[in-house]
């Protein structure tokens, strides 16, 4: 008897009938994608499965790039404004018009003072030209996204271990036994770290989350240690301070690959009080017990001291910097007992993690097998290790007192020598720099126009602050000056209100590229609109010019004079390079590309349109030709590069050093370093988008001082000598800052500097509380008991994606989170409206309770609530109407109005010291507030999500033919 039939099913369709392979923009992952096309038109993203970074895998934000890519939001043609700013008016313009008046603002400009362009650029992972570019035109005033996101990681990290957690560093996935997260979302670095959680979890390592809210990787987090926001530093502080009383530290990893035993001088009131000895070379002293007296601090063969006084040749007295660490940390004021209250973490549970850290490094002791040799030249037989990691994000970066707990978090690490041994933190490829990195910031304009440096850097000193002969500021973001010298990425947040306040003087231009600075990415943001918008008694703008880059029709599109259309990332060129933010792992050093799948004339607008856009990188290529940029042109005058892809192949930085380091030379068979190779873009292409060089084995850790990495680094391109790399416990380029502050030396800070100079220089980690929190506790009429703080979703990323039509079926809209106690305590039910009020304003939400925070703490998404009539979502739209941003409530400036709201080392804004206090609300409406007045322009439609219903329609119709 036959059985019934059966229909035949392809369990392996084809998603497409072409596939090429690039990487993802969808968050700063960067990941490798497969792009499946289908008539010219994308049917399918996954993960592309031998790509390093994501090995396949992909989240919910990559396989909805195909909604990114066909956003009606996007941009088709250069725009110039027609009406008032930011009423959204403009008319299309061409390619040839806009490059012509853009060249005839920034010409004059240029010839009689670059500084008076402030060039400032968003999340573009295009550092490597944009900062170029600025020091071709001649402007110091150039920033970068980091100022407002990661700096104080970055600058805490590469002041101290030459390296920094974030995106170029990770724990040691496949031999870690204890991880430790700190403030960390799950926005960035995203699959890899899923990936590393998963190999943990699969081995049973244990996991603690340390954050005031747990989700996404707090939520799988073994333990979740709900901390006050800004207190990080204090806890990590009592760690240190149990770690020490219990002797539970690794002194010979500290004596080996620190500075812990370099004699620190002790002459208070002198010039070199809290310097380094040093010998008649400049050597750093150490005091070898053994000899009983002082030698080169860096020779071998020594049994130096760590703690103690000692004598120095000339009569003074100096003491190893681990003895001052010793000293300070020892103190009652961070025993766990003095410090659980602050942070909300019982004593007993500091206490217990200080344990369980010592037991994981020293009792369960790592050796791999692996022969390798120092940069002294001693020869190990294996690698020993200590199976602690950490990894730190912006919960503790976005904060005033960030730098200092990101420093924190680095000596915890360094007690238990635990960065790049085998089971601890592991650098990736560049990293690491020499301690502080070479490059200092451009201060002065060569004959030719052009900045003697790039225009960020590393400050090594006070004589390397760009400020004027009175220690005034030079630049208008005041970064790398007396108020925050070590502002490593520029400072955006500070821009608009100086600019509009002429501080320290007028600019012409302001030109950004995908900053949302007229929305999500401002601090104060009604202030902002004001600012962008504010006309001089003359009635012309005080910010005179602006020039605006981006992809979509975001708010801040609407306060642009001239507005250049960017491509989405399946149609542009992309470098991610070495010189930026590469994708190396602990492993092996890697880069790649992004190119173009689809030829943007042939994508429609919503007019039915071919698209007439320029990638920005080419559009900057070409206005620097069109102004002379002597990097720009060849002797004759004539442009030297086509566009950005034949820069990213022809560029080189240094002899051999371009944007790109795989297959390197004039045939390809070349990698670090090499001469320009013209094919080298298509050879990307064929290997998937990227390239990537294994770390031979034994140079894979302990790579600050093992000379197989030291010296395949320098080969590499990545270090200009093999010289070892000296962690810095204790740090002296801060210390020159604070002798500078008690008037030592040629370059000392004006007199208003001087005490807040002297406080946070201090070359070893410091706490205090955030200035927001401090500052209105000295305010007798304040009270805003609560802090808030908004969370990345895993499912978005920024502001790009609560416009995606995909991932806005997740979440159209937010709310404020609070603690059910905290609720009950205000008497707030779920859904309840609410007054949420800071020194800055007030904003009107809809509340509900959760349990995932800590109870003085309340929360929201970041960045899906949107101004009407931006993006072109519906004009009811629900990320308009119920969405809302705590920007609103957060100042650009610290209650009292004495500085940025900012760290005030590094500049780094501090979106995490917001305080507020909340209410039941009295409003009838069933609106969020503030509201704006939408913004111009034809929303789109809300069609019904049936993408791919085509694809079927018309194969159905070919099988049926």
């Amino acid at each position: 008897m036959r059985g019934p039939s059966e229909p035949v099913i392809d369990t392996s369709p084809t998603p497409g009938d072409e596939v090429r392979t690039t990487t993802c923009y969808m968050c700063a992952c960067r990941c490798g994608i497969k792009v499946w096309l289908q008539d010219g038109r994308i049917r399918y993203i996954q993960g592309n499965p031998a790509h390093p970074v994501n090995k396949g895998v992909l989240c919910a934000k990559g396989s909805a790039g195909i909604m990114q890519h066909y956003s009606p939001a996007r941009l088709s043609r250069p725009l110039k404004r027609v009406g008032e700013r930011g009423k959204g008016e403009f008319e299309e313009i061409s390619w040839e018009e806009a490059l012509d008046l853009a060249t005839s603002w920034l010409a004059p400009i240029r010839e009689r003072n670059p500084d008076e362009l402030a060039f400032f650029t968003g999340r573009d992972q295009s550092q490597a030209l944009t900062g170029w570019w600025a020091q071709q035109f001649g402007t110091i005033n150039y920033a970068a996204h980091g100022g407002f996101c990661s700096v104080n990681m970055a600058a805490g990290g590469l002041y101290s271990v030459g390296g920094s957690f974030w995106e170029f560093g990770e724990p040691d996935w496949e031999h870690t036994r204890y991880l430790m997260l700190w403030g960390v979302a799950e926005d960035h670095d995203s699959n890899p770290i899923k990936l590393g959680l998963g190999t943990l979890k699969a081995r049973g390592a244990k996991i603690v989350s340390v954050n005031p809210v747990r989700t996404g990787y707090g939520a799988i987090a073994d333990e979740w240690i709900g901390i006050r926001p800004g207190t990080d530093g204090l806890f990590a502080f009592a760690l240190i301070h149990e770690l020490l009383r219990a002797d539970r530290i690794d002194l010979d990893y500290l004596v080996r690959y620190t500075n812990a035993h370099w004699l620190v001088i002790r002459d208070p009131g002198a010039a070199d009080d809290g310097l380094f000895a040093r010998d008649d070379k400049g050597r750093p002293l150490c005091f070898d017990r053994a000899r009983g007296a002082t030698f080169d601090a860096n020779a071998i063969d020594l049994q130096p001291a760590v703690v103690g006084e000692y004598a120095l040749p000339d009569g003074r007295i100096a003491v190893p910097s681990f003895h001052l660490l010793a000293e300070r940390y020892m103190d009652p004021q961070y025993a766990p007992d003095a410090v659980a209250e602050r942070c909300g973490i019982p004593a007993d549970t500091i206490r217990r993690i200080a344990r369980e850290l010592a037991e994981n490094a020293f009792d369960h002791e790592l050796r791999l097998p692996i022969a390798w040799t120092d940069a002294w030249g001693r020869e190990h037989a294996d690698m020993v290790g200590r199976p602690v990691s950490m990894h730190a994000m912006r919960g503790i970066s976005a904060h005033s007192n960030g730098f200092h707990t990101c420093r924190a978090l680095h000596t915890l690490q360094l007690l238990l020598g635990a960065v790049d041994t085998p089971g601890s933190f592991r650098y990736q490829p560049p990293f690491p720099k020499p301690i502080p990195p070479p490059n200092r910031p451009g201060r002065t304009r060569q004959a030719n126009g052009v900045l003697d440096a790039a225009p960020l850097g590393f400050v090594h000193g006070p004589e390397d602050l760009v400020v004027d002969e009175n220690g005034a500021p030079r630049r208008i973001d005041h970064a790398f000056s007396w108020s925050y010298p070590l502002a490593a990425h520029g400072m955006m947040h500070t821009v608009i209100r100086n600019a509009w306040a002429g501080d320290p003087y007028k600019i012409d231009t302001l030109m950004m590229f995908m900053a949302n600075m007229g929305w999500n990415s401002s601090m104060n943001i009604a202030e902002t609109i004001g600012w962008l918008t504010d006309k001089d008694e003359t009635g012309e703008y005080r910010i005179p010019r602006i020039i605006y880059c981006d992809a979509f029709s975001s708010e801040m599109v609407a306060y642009a004079d001239l507005v250049f259309p960017d491509p989405t990332y399946l149609e542009r060129f992309d470098s991610i390079s070495l010189l930026d933010r590469p994708i190396s792992d602990a492993d092996g050093a890697a880069d790649a590309i992004r190119h173009p799948i689809f030829d943007p004339a042939t994508q429609l607008d919503a007019q039915g349109r071919p698209r007439d856009i320029r990638g920005f990188q080419s559009v900057l290529v070409d206005l620097g030709a069109r102004l002379g940029f002597p990097g720009l042109l060849n002797d004759d005058g004539t442009p030297k590069y086509r566009d950005y892809a034949d820069y990213i192949i022809h560029h080189e930085r240094a002899p051999g050093v371009g944007l790109l380091a795989g297959w390197r030379g004039a045939d390809g068979s070349l990698e670090g370093k090499g001469a320009p190779n013209p094919a080298q873009l298509d050879t990307y292409i064929a290997n998937n988008g990227f390239w990537r060089s294994e770390i031979p084995e034994h140079a894979r850790y302990f790579k600050m001082a093992n000379r197989g990495y030291l010296d395949w680094g320098q080969t590499m391109g990545f270090l200009g000598s093999p010289q070892p790399i000296v962690l810095q416990l204790y740090s002296e380029t801060l210390q020159k800052f604070r002798l500078a502050a008690q008037g030592h030396g040629p370059n000392v800070p004006p007199p208003e500097h001087c005490d807040r100079v002297a406080t946070y220089f201090d070359p070893l980690p410091i706490w205090y509380e955030p200035f927001e929190q401090a500052q209105n506790l000295d305010a007798a009429d304040s009270d805003f008991p609560l802090s808030a703080i908004t969370q990345r979703p895993m499912f978005m990323y920024h502001a790009w994606h609560s416009q995606n039509a995909w991932l806005r079926q997740i979440a159209t809209r937010n709310y404020l989170y609070l603690h059910p106690d905290t609720a009950a305590r205000y008497g707030i039910k779920d859904e309840d409206w609410v007054d949420v009020t800071s020194h800055n304003g007030t904003i009107t939400v809809q509340a509900r309770s959760a349990s995932n925070v800590q109870p003085d703490t309340v929360w929201t998404w970041n960045a899906i609530g949107k101004r009407r009539g931006a993006w072109k979502l519906p004009k009811d739209a629900p990320e308009a109407t119920k969405g809302f941003l705590l920007n609103h409530l957060i100042s650009d400036i610290t209650p009292k109005g004495d500085y940025a709201n900012a760290d005030p080392v590094t500049g780094q804004a501090a979106w995490f010291d917001l305080r507020v206090r909340i209410a039941p609300s009295t409003q009838t409406d069933d609106v969020s507030q503030p509201q704006f007045a939408p913004i111009a322009g034809a929303p789109a439609d809300d069609p019904p999500l049936r993408y791919g219903a085509e694809f079927r329609r018309e194969r159905d119709t070919r099988e049926a033919s």
